[in-house]
């Protein structure tokens, strides 16, 4: 818990870009189901408001009136979304701006959550285009006020954000937005993934190019690259990140069974090792899924807090409408269902076959499925 003192700037334990602040036991409500459909945000909120579960979730608690914690906020973070009123943040930042070139950007959101208002750093700190992005994740309004608003083009920090896409690193953001600015041949592979993101309403720039693989990116050579997808890149395709960002999708989907009693460790060091025998990033995980006699399964629990994924039950009844290539009569006798790990993940996926149909550890199964995207880009 972080304790403010008068005078003392607190430590924060900083992981992502932007802080998001709540001090009301509404707005912390809706904080928290910010903080899932958003996933770049470190959560702080009120101790009194405490559920138990901040620890495992990485939610900062503070003890104390929230003026003295926005310091170190605007010391670490690009932003700082504030679900307080409009006038007291203004009041509460008066003394620490010092100008637009190095002021975080601040977004304020109402207890509600019908607006989202860009109230600092406008075009040079990233305001505008973050209150856009936040506002379509939680479904609010945006609000900008400022007489000429962002380039209609794709803010590359925040390319796929209110879809929980995750890039890999955040170490050529910054070049890569340049080549995106200046209308430089940018390169777009995708190969998973939402695919309605293109959100203005007008056409996307012709300096922004798709491509179908890879290699005919390599082959052209541009000065940027935007590349979507789940799996881990090949040692040839390194040259792409030169001046390039990769994004993870959450597409893929953990169909799981395990004896009662497992651990979260196990569990995970299986997972773990089955991304990494089929090359697929672990960022993409969007859920875990088994039937719902494990809904209460504390190794399951544990795993999907601790990332942030979806844990999801299904019946028996519901796993057995799925196809199956070999149905277990042996897992029927027990469950009621022919298999779990396996149409789990179908069904989730919302397709027919596995990337990987099943694997056993010692004491759990896994399959993984690539999630379906339809042609307006939604699952």
């Amino acid at each position: 818990m972080i304790s403010l003192q008068e005078g003392v700037i607190p430590k924060v334990d900083k992981r992502k870009p932007y802080a998001l602040v709540s001090i009301t036991k509404h707005g912390v409500e809706n904080a928290r189901n910010y903080a899932e459909k958003f996933p770049y945000v470190d959560l702080y909120y009120m101790k009194k408001f405490e559920r138990g579960d901040e620890s495992t979730r990485h939610i900062q608690l503070f003890d104390g009136t929230v003026r003295l914690l926005l310091p170190a906020l605007f010391q670490q973070y690009k932003a700082v979304i504030c679900i307080i009123s409009l006038g007291a943040v203004v009041r509460m930042i008066a003394p620490l701006l010092v100008d637009k070139k190095q002021d975080p950007a601040v977004l304020t959101v109402d207890d509600k959550g019908e607006y989202v208002v860009s109230v600092l750093s406008g075009h040079i700190g990233g305001a505008n285009a973050l209150t856009h992005e936040f506002a379509k994740a939680i479904g609010a309004q945006p609000v900008i006020t400022t007489a000429s608003d962002v380039q209609k083009t794709i803010p590359v920090d925040l390319f796929g954000a209110k879809f929980g896409w995750i890039w890999d690193s955040e170490d050529k953001l910054t070049p890569v937005s340049a080549s995106v600015v200046n209308e430089e041949h940018v390169a777009i592979v995708q190969e998973t993934g939402e695919k309605n993101w293109w959100m203005h309403d007008t056409p996307m720039p012709e300096t922004l190019k798709l491509y179908p693989t890879t290699e005919e990116v390599l082959a052209v050579k541009p000065h940027a690259t935007l590349l979507i997808t789940d799996r881990l890149i090949e040692p040839h395709e390194e040259a792409l990140l030169q001046n390039g960002v990769i994004y993870r999708p959450k597409s893929l989907v953990l169909g799981m069974g395990c004896n009662r009693g497992t651990s979260a460790e196990e569990i995970e060091e299986l997972i773990d090792e089955t991304l990494v025998e089929l090359k697929l990033s672990k960022k993409s995980v969007k859920a875990i899924a088994t039937i719902d006699l494990k809904k209460d399964e504390e190794g399951f629990l544990q795993v999907a807090a601790k990332n942030n994924w979806a844990f999801i039950t299904y019946t028996p009844a519901q796993l057995n409408e799925m196809p199956l290539k070999n149905p277990s009569e042996k897992v029927f006798n027990y469950t009621g269902a022919y298999g779990v790990c396996e149409p789990a993940a179908l069904r989730y996926a919302k397709t027919n076959d596995w990337l990987l149909e099943k694997k056993k550890g010692s004491n759990a199964t896994i399959s993984v499925a690539r999630i379906s995207f339809d042609e307006e880009g939604t699952q």
